[in-house]
C-alpha cells in the first residue's frame, strides 16, 4: 500500500463537502494515495518481494515477470520493464511484459500464464498488479471519484504439485457494447496533444457511467458464473469463498443480492480500500490467505468486471 492514508472524513474537509458526502456516495471509509514520489513500480516491487517472501523464493527462482496492472506510469516501455528494473533485475535479461485488462488484469494473466507454465516454457513466474487511481480522479463527480484507491499486490505462479493448488476453470468475455461506459480517453495516440484541439488535461480523467456498467454486467453475470462453474464441475454450495473485484459498493451489494451467494463467504475489503482497479482483486485474495479466512484446499471463485465491458472469472482450489 502506500504510504498515505485518507479517509472519506479528511477528502470532506479537503473538498468543502459536507461531513459525510465522500463516505455516503462512494461507500468507502479510508484508502491509501500514493504520494508524487511512490510510483506503480515502487508499489509494484514491494509486493513482489512480499509475494516472494511468502512463497519461499528469491528473485534467482523467478523466470518471467508479467505486470498485469490497468494503469500504466508511463506511455513506454511496459511497466513490467519498470519492474524489473526496480527490483533489480538489469543483470538477469528474463522475459518483463504487460497483461492489461484494466480491472481484469490479474485473471487475464492467470489464465494466460497457465498455459506456457502447463507447456514448461516458464516454471516459475511474478505477476505484479499495482495501480495508481488518484492521478486521474475528477472530484467534481463524487460518486465515481469516492470509490477508489491506490495500491499493489504480486502472486508466484508455478506447475501445480501432485494435483493441489490449481485452476479448475477460467473464463474471460468482452462486451464491447461498453467500451465507452469506462474510459481514460488520453494516452495513446487517438487523443494525442498533437492531434486533438481540446484540453488534454480533461481527457486524462476517468470517466465512467455507473448505472451503464452496473446494468449491462448483471445482465450477463449470472449466466457467465453458472457456465465457470459448470465448467470447473463444481457447484455453488462447493465454494468456500468469494474473492471480487473490488468495483464499487453496488457491485458488491450485487454479488449477495443477485448472484444468490451469502454475504459471509463474500471477501469484501472495500470499506477501507476502494477500487484499486487490478490490484483490487488479488489485494483482497492476500488479505483473506494472510488472516486465515483462506486456506489450503478450499475453492475459491474468482470474479470481477472490468472497462471494455469485459466480465472475468477463475474457479481456482487454493
Amino acid at each position: 500500500m502506500p504510504t498515505d492514508v485518507i479517509t472519506s472524513a479528511e477528502l470532506d474537509r479537503r473538498l468543502n463537502y459536507l461531513p459525510g458526502t465522500i463516505e455516503q456516495a462512494g461507500g468507502v471509509r479510508q484508502r491509501h494515495f500514493a504520494r508524487r514520489d511512490e510510483t506503480a513500480a515502487k508499489l509494484a516491487a514491494e509486493a513482489a518481494r512480499r509475494a516472494l517472501d511468502a512463497a519461499g523464493l528469491t528473485l534467482a527462482d523467478i523466470d518471467c515477470l508479467v505486470a498485469a496492472s490497468g494503469t500504466m506510469d508511463q506511455g513506454m516501455p511496459c511497466n513490467a520493464a519498470l519492474i524489473h528494473r526496480e527490483l533489480g533485475l538489469s543483470a538477469r535479461p528474463i522475459p518483463a511484459f504487460d497483461v492489461n485488462a484494466s480491472c481484469l488484469g490479474f485473471l487475464a494473466a492467470l489464465d494466460t500464464l497457465a498455459w506456457p507454465i502447463i507447456a514448461g516454457r516458464y516454471r516459475c513466474v511474478l505477476v505484479v498488479a499495482a495501480d495508481i487511481a488518484s492521478c486521474g480522479l475528477d472530484w467534481s463527480s463524487v460518486e465515481t471519484s469516492a470509490i477508489f484507491g491506490d495500491g499493489a499486490a504480486a502472486a508466484v505462479l508455478g506447475p501445480s504439485i501432485d494435483g493441489r493448488s490449481r485452476l479448475l476453470a477460467a473464463e474471460l468475455n468482452t462486451l464491447s457494447e461498453g467500451v465507452d461506459l469506462c474510459h481514460i480517453l488520453a494516452g495513446g495516440s487517438r487523443y494525442h496533444p498533437t492531434r486533438i484541439n481540446q484540453s488534454f488535461d480533461e481527457l486524462a480523467k476517468f470517466r465512467m457511467d455507473g448505472k451503464g456498467v452496473f446494468k449491462l454486467a448483471a445482465a450477463h453475470l449470472p449466466a457467465f458464473v453458472e457456465r465457470l462453474l459448470t465448467r470447473a464441475g463444481l457447484t455453488r454450495n462447493q465454494l468456500d469463498w468469494i474473492v471480487p473485484h473490488q468495483a464499487s459498493h453496488l457491485a458488491m451489494s450485487h454479488l449477495t443480492k443477485r448472484l444468490g451467494f451469502a454475504h459471509d463467504k463474500v471477501i469484501d475489503i472495500f470499506a477501507d480500500h476502494g477500487n484499486q482497479v487490478a490490484a483490487s482483486l488479488p489485494t483482497a485474495l492476500d488479505i483473506a490467505i494472510r488472516d486465515g479466512r483462506i486456506q489450503r484446499g478450499q475453492h475459491l471463485l474468482l470474479l470481477g468486471t472490468g472497462a471494455g465491458l469485459s466480465l472475468g472469472g477463475v474457479v481456482m482450489e487454493y
